[in-house]
């Protein structure tokens, strides 16, 4: 294959995803790419063509966990991105679920509503702090990690993402989560809401909760669960299938 060739390829993929719009699944990308380059890629002499539609597969993949990561952590960013998203709303922590009903009997009902809205607009502060990190895992993803993504499951990138990231993602985040806590009032809500329940009958003892570890961790777990259907898309998008190539990458092992 000559070198023309190859930058066309090239080129095929890079203008697939740049034209495509921000809210275009990674199916729709990979279909574009592969309507483009699909001719190209069959030409020349097959040796050496098949080791360059691996590379190429490789980047194609690469630029669309970008992409689709992306997606993923402006979805949650959003307002009320966490919060009106029953996947990944966090909850009252355990340790006050466990009265809350004895605090919507007592009166409690609407500070426990307003403590919860707080938490789930902190991690909607935070969650762009994740974007580079989560990209820069994407960059340096080996050869050898990309294929097994390409013949993993469904969630076999996610999963990658949370092994070369989670520790990173939770010392920024965490003081990220703090600072929003204390911005969006979640902390005096906290402070207000323990000091409540612990007036109350049958209980009458502090609430002990490590209240930015909780919320960190449960901002975490909802953008890799977004991350995780941003991924599950390019494998089970039936248009994108169709083509040879997509049947190639993500064919049954």
């Amino acid at each position: 294959m000559t070198n023309s060739n190859k930058f066309t390829i090239a080129a095929c993929i890079v203008t697939a995803i740049y034209i495509s719009p921000a809210s275009a699944d990674w199916g729709s990308i990979f279909d574009d790419v592969t309507t483009q380059g699909k001719a190209l890629l069959s030409i020349d002499d097959k040796a050496s063509s098949s080791a360059l539609d691996y590379n190429t597969i490789v980047s194609g993949l690469k630029e669309a966990l970008e992409v689709g990561t992306r997606s993923a952590i402006d979805n949650v960013s959003k307002p009320n991105g966490y919060l009106t998203n029953q996947l990944i709303h966090i909850a009252m922590p355990p340790e006050l679920q466990q009265v809350s009903g004895l605090m919507r009997k007592f009166g409690l009902g609407g500070e426990a509503d307003v403590f919860e809205q707080s938490m789930n607009h902190a991690a909607e502060k935070a969650a762009p702090e994740a974007t580079n990190i989560i990209v820069n895992a994407i960059k340096n993803m080996s050869i050898k990690d990309a294929n097994a993504i390409l013949q993993g499951p469904d969630n076999a990138a996610t999963e990658y993402f949370k092994a070369q990231t989670t520790e990173q993602l939770t010392g920024l985040f965490r003081p990220a989560i703090n600072t929003s806590l204390n911005q969006v009032g979640t902390t005096k809500y906290y402070n207000d809401l323990t000091g409540k329940v612990a007036t109350l009958p049958l209980v009458g003892q502090n609430v002990n909760l490590d209240l930015p570890d909780y919320v960190t961790e449960q901002a975490l777990n909802g953008l890799f669960t977004m991350i995780a259907a941003e991924e599950k898309k390019i494998r089970e998008n039936p248009a994108a299938r169709t083509t040879e190539l997509l049947k190639q990458v993500f064919s049954s092992k």
